[in-house]
Parts: structure tokens; sequence; C-alpha cells
């Protein structure tokens, strides 16, 4: 698969580059980015999956995240995809959480939104051979992560594919889009109104369902606005709970649902994913 660089920069001794190319997956040009460390010539390297939230592209991380000295001490890649396809020919809404910058990591069913919006195989399948080609990425050593949409995308992504990830955390992470305002607008757009074909999306109904986890880290912040409304953290530590999955679920005093609080629990977040990738 043929990959344009659009930038690189120098950091911590490695190297953040932004990179694109076209998508079989959605049909159109995505965009990533890439950290990678300093590490010796022909070295493979552990690497972990970042998935942003709503209204987000691969940037918001990669200029705000704060992850790199972390990747660099620890030699992990560190990989922000894009939350959606773009382009004039990719269907839209005027609403900040449906649409673009709003895929919901899921693969669209209906009309106008299946032509393009097919995040799950872009992220599950597509997206991982394109990193496994470019990047000294040790396939046998993967995590993911994210932050609230993306956190949904992480907890879900790792459930159905519960042998492909070593580490999975998230930051305010949705943890039922079905049971709340944002997942029963988007899943309902995209999916159609059988809410039985939601819960391949639903972190805590797959787990209801008999999906696991090795064992999970959360961090939620107390003073974000849409925890009660839309993150609904409890629901996850219920299933957690009933389910048996070690879960280390972190309720922060202060924090909101910005990057502020997001960088301020990264490191935490990629030495935690580090010292389970090089186990």
């Amino acid at each position: 698969m043929t990959l344009e660089t659009i930038s690189t920069n120098r950091s911590f001794g490695g190297v953040q580059g932004v990179y694109a190319h076209d998508s079989q997956a959605t049909g159109t040009r995505m965009v990533f980015s890439v950290y990678v460390p300093p590490h010796a010539e022909g070295q493979k390297l552990p690497v972990l999956l970042y998935l942003s939230g709503l209204t987000c592209t691969h940037a918001n991380v990669t200029e705000k995240g704060e992850f790199r000295r972390a990747c660099a001490e620890a030699g992990v890649i560190f990989v922000a995809p894009d939350t959606s396809p773009r382009g004039d020919e990719v269907a839209d809404d005027e609403a900040y959480d449906f649409g673009k910058g709003a895929g919901f990591y899921v693969d669209a069913t209906q009309e106008p939104w299946a032509a393009h919006f097919r995040m799950r195989t872009y992220i599950e399948q597509e997206l991982p051979d394109l990193l496994a080609e470019h990047f000294p990425v040790d396939r046998t050593r993967q995590g993911i992560t994210g932050h609230s949409m993306g956190g949904h995308g992480a907890l879900t992504i790792a459930l159905r594919n519960p042998d492909r990830f070593r580490s999975v955390s998230a930051f305010a992470p949705i943890v039922s889009p079905l049971n709340c305002p944002w997942g029963e607008k988007a899943l309902g757009g995209y999916l159609g109104q059988d809410r039985v074909a939601w819960r391949a999306y639903d972190a805590c109904a797959l787990i209801e369902d008999g999906a696991r986890l090795p064992e999970l880290l959360v961090d939620q912040g107390l003073g974000d606005n849409f925890l009660e409304g839309q993150l609904k953290t409890h629901l996850l530590e219920e299933a957690c709970k009933a389910s048996g999955i070690p879960a280390t679920i972190r309720m922060q005093e202060g924090y909101d649902h910005s990057y502020y609080f997001i960088s301020s629990f990264m490191a935490d977040h990629v030495a935690w994913h580090a010292e389970r990738l090089k186990r």
C-alpha cells in the first residue's frame, strides 16, 4: 500500500510523522500520525493505538497528548488515526456528534453512510496491515486506548478481538452507546433501528454477551460534564465486576473531558501498556 509522508519532526530522539494513503475500506484519503521512538536498526517495537473522540482528527492528540517523552522512554510506537472518512464526496450531518468527525468506529449499513463510514474495518484490518508494511511494528505486541468516542472504540475493538491486544485502556470512554443519547443517535443512524445489531458496538453489552479482557485501565474525570448523561462509567464498573474482569477504574477529582485531563494521565497509560506489551 502506497504511503504519502505529509510531515516528519524529530522529537525525544525519535520521529513524529503524519502520513496519508488511499483507503480501500473507506474509499477516501485517510490521514494518521505515528511516533516512532529511538530504536536499534532492524528492531521491532510494540505499538499503542490511540482512538480519538468526537470532532477530533489525528492532530488533537498528536499536538496536545504529551505522549512522546513517555513513548521514547518506554520504546513504544504511538499511532493516532482519524475519527471518520473525509472529503467532499463523504456524507455529513450538521451536528457535531454525527457524520464527519463522528464515525464511532462502526461499519455503517444505512445509506448514505454505508459507502464510506467503515471505520471498524479500517481500524481492525486495513490500518494494522499498513503499519506493519511501513513501520517497525511488532504485531504480536499491540495495545489500544482512546478517549470518549475513541474510548468506546478501543473497548469494543479489544473485546471483539481478544487475541490481538495485550493491553487495553481508555480515557472517559462512552461505555454503553445503547444507553446514552450520543450512542443512540449514532448507532441508530449508521446501523438502523435493530438494537440487537448495536450490541457489537457496546462494551457493556459485549461483556454481558461473554466477551472478556485480561484487564483494563480507565481514567475518568469527576468534573466531566458528560459523565452522568453520556459516559455512565458506573455501567462499565458493574459489567466488569459481574464478569470478573480485573478493572482499575480511577475517578479523578476535578478533571474535565479535555486534553488537559488526557495529558495529565497519558504517561501513566503509556507506562501501563508498555509493562504489559513487554512481558
